[in-house]
């Protein structure tokens, strides 16, 4: 099972559990913690190869790699804990988990908060994506990982994001590095599915308005999914909002998740 923490309020409280992205960790929502822990139960999870969860390797070697596949791990743990049903929050590719857990289990989703989504990759990303499966076993993981960072998070304020990222990634083994780049160099196809279905969940997508090559999709998929889909953004801002602007992103999202609980409850 994979590397799992909580921090409980009570057992009446909601849940909101937080998924990361590629080559991240559960340590990315350090600037979270304390500002939900006061409303909502918290599960934390380190995805498979990720954190804690590197531990787990040898078993998962054997297992398919694939967002499925990854997503029913993450049901696995809500189903250890009991947590019949949770807020969901992803960052970057850990928000194709998060749709993943949505379309396998809809009934477990009681709202998704999409934080620099991927939702389509714009010309320049599918471009990187062929350069990375081409360069990916003739350059050490790290130094891709570097130049993708770099790409994605191009500004001097998004230093601190690239740090955080390349810190977490130098935990990864190269092995793994390729099988999670093969996984997202594969996933034109399952995006255009997301895209053309709207699931009746409410949804937040908040986005940094400097995040170049994801913001322009997810306003167009906002405004074709206006039925349950809100976008926020966050400004000065690059792609992981969460770490960057964290005030704005924890207050954005709070506001969301409450107005869903006074709705449900």
């Amino acid at each position: 099972m994979l590397h799992h923490s909580t921090y409980t309020r009570s057992e009446a409280a909601p849940w909101v559990t937080f998924i990361h992205g590629a080559g991240g960790s559960s340590s990315i929502w350090y600037k979270q913690i304390r500002a939900f822990q006061d409303r909502f139960n918290i599960l934390l999870i380190d995805l498979r190869g990720h954190g804690q969860s590197k531990s787990h390797l040898d078993h998962q070697g054997s297992l398919p790699y694939t967002f499925d596949a990854i997503a029913r791990e993450v049901i696995d743990v809500l189903d250890h804990l009991r947590i019949s049903s949770t807020h969901l929050v992803g960052i970057s590719l850990g928000t194709i988990i998060v749709r993943e857990i949505a379309e396998l289990r809809p009934e477990k989703v009681r709202s998704m908060v999409m934080a620099g989504a991927v939702m389509k990759m714009n010309i320049r990303g599918k471009i990187l994506m062929r350069f990375g499966v081409w360069m990916k076993s003739l350059v050490p993981y790290l130094l891709l990982y570097k130049f993708f960072a770099l790409i994605i998070m191009p500004r001097k304020q998004h230093r601190e994001s690239r740090s955080l990222f390349i810190r977490e990634a130098k935990k990864l083994a190269q092995k793994e590095f390729i099988r999670w780049f093969q996984l997202a160099a594969d996933v034109n196809a399952k995006l255009k599915w997301f895209r053309m279905k709207e699931l009746p969940i409410p949804t937040l997508y908040i986005m940094g308005d400097q995040d170049h090559m994801f913001l322009p999709s997810i306003r167009h998929l906002v405004a074709a999914h206006s039925r349950t889909a809100r976008l926020a953004i966050a400004g000065n801002c690059g792609h992981v909002v969460n770490v960057e602007q964290p005030s704005y992103f924890n207050q954005t999202t709070l506001s969301f998740l409450q107005s869903m609980d006074a709705g449900t409850d």
